[in-house]
């Protein structure tokens, strides 16, 4: 396949051997493309529910030739550039939801809550089918209405370290493309088996420290709309206006052999829909692609990124994205007190808001963490 990519006329992308799939057929990457079902009847679903509404983008806004959110709020790029890993599990879903959540929290309250937003809680609290599959708008339901706790990469790598509430529980894997410098096992292989979902968690790692080690109360809501924008134009409005969204795309076996540049479809079978996180665009040699953040590792193809066509709709990517409404900057929550009579002597002053949370804090604005309540004898 590798030669047939190269001879191929107008390819802009560099193809590589991969040991991982030596023994096997082009296809096996299906196991990690978790987006179930039909993606975008999904959220139009959503959309007549009244549970996700249409991002309406500026007719005559400038757009920039090139756009990346980690340069754009240098406060977040930290959160921005973090790179997990989905193991051998389909829940791409679930960790470009959290990534694109913990972004625009990040964004929304102007660097003041850089905290990663937990995939485990996600993926396995939010979805039964948890590394089966789902679809990418069921994280931005849950954190809405649930709320979801911190947490990071498996056993507290990655740049924010461990302490976090719920660290994802399943092993660092090497994926797709050549193993280079990756350290970690391959799928399939000792220390990187075919995953089950385990059970959701209910309670905070045992290396969980305060702030993130209650997790009753190290819940991360936000109170507004979730949205989405389908077309290139609209996808860079919202991206601009909040930050990074969730999307995904058609991943064909040609893609398991990506090493770098902008990618496009030459050939291969259909493996399935994988969810990713779009944060920024460009252009290269005339080419225009869109910057992707994968959950594959920061070993994989660019430092954990991938570049793919722009304007084309490559395998769907344009179809629709998801992420929280970027007024919570300006948007503050409701926030009221009720009292509670216990007897004569006692009342009860709980601090309480109008989509029924109880925050621990109000932060910028519509982000908020925490069930706490107030007491006043």
């Amino acid at each position: 396949m590798i030669a047939e990519i190269e001879r191929a006329p107008g390819v802009t992308w560099t193809p590589g051997a991969v040991e991982r799939f030596a023994m096997e057929p082009p296809g096996a990457s299906k196991r990690l493309c978790g987006v179930k079902g039909n993606m975008t009847k999904s959220i139009e679903s959503a959309v007549k529910r009244g549970e996700i509404e249409r991002f309406v983008a500026e007719i005559d806004g400038d757009i920039p030739e090139a756009f990346d959110s980690a340069e754009q709020w240098p406060d977040c790029a930290k959160i921005i550039n973090d790179i997990r890993d989905q193991s051998n599990c389909g829940c791409c879903w679930a960790f470009a939801g959290a990534e694109a959540a913990s972004d625009r929290m990040c964004i929304a309250t102007k660097g003041k809550t850089m905290i990663p937003i937990s995939a485990q809680d996600v993926c396995f609290n939010a979805n039964p089918d948890g590394c089966d599959g789902g679809q990418i708008d069921t994280p931005w339901q849950y954190i809405k209405d649930t709320g979801a706790v911190s947490g990071g990469q498996y056993q507290g790598t990655g740049p924010f370290g461990p302490g976090l509430c719920s660290d994802f529980s399943l092993p660092h894997c090497h994926h797709h493309g050549p193993q280079g410098k990756d350290p970690y096992p391959a799928e399939g292989k000792p220390g990187c088996p075919s995953e089950d979902s385990p059970a959701g968690p209910t309670q905070c790692d045992a290396a969980a420290k305060a702030p993130h080690n209650n997790f009753k109360e190290d819940k991360y809501y936000y109170k507004g709309k979730t949205q989405t924008a389908s077309g290139e134009k609209a996808i860079q409005q919202m991206i601009m206006t909040g930050g990074p969204v969730e999307t995904a795309f058609t991943v064909y076996s040609d893609f398991e052999l990506y090493t770098h540049g902008v990618y496009h479809h030459v050939t291969g079978e259909m493996a399935g829909g994988h969810a990713v996180r779009m944060v920024g665009w460009g252009v290269d040699s005339g080419v225009k692609y869109w910057k992707v953040a994968n959950s594959w590792n920061p070993y994989w193809a660019e430092k954990g990124f991938f570049r793919i066509r722009r304007g084309t709709n490559e395998g769907g990517i344009e179809d629709q994205v998801v992420g929280a409404s970027s007024d919570a900057a300006r948007t503050a929550l409701r926030v009221e007190f009720l009292s509670i009579r216990i007897n004569r002597q006692t009342t009860l002053r709980t601090r309480y808001s109008k989509n029924k949370r109880a925050p621990q804090c109000l932060l910028e604005a519509q982000w908020a963490r925490g069930m706490a309540s107030e007491i006043v004898v």
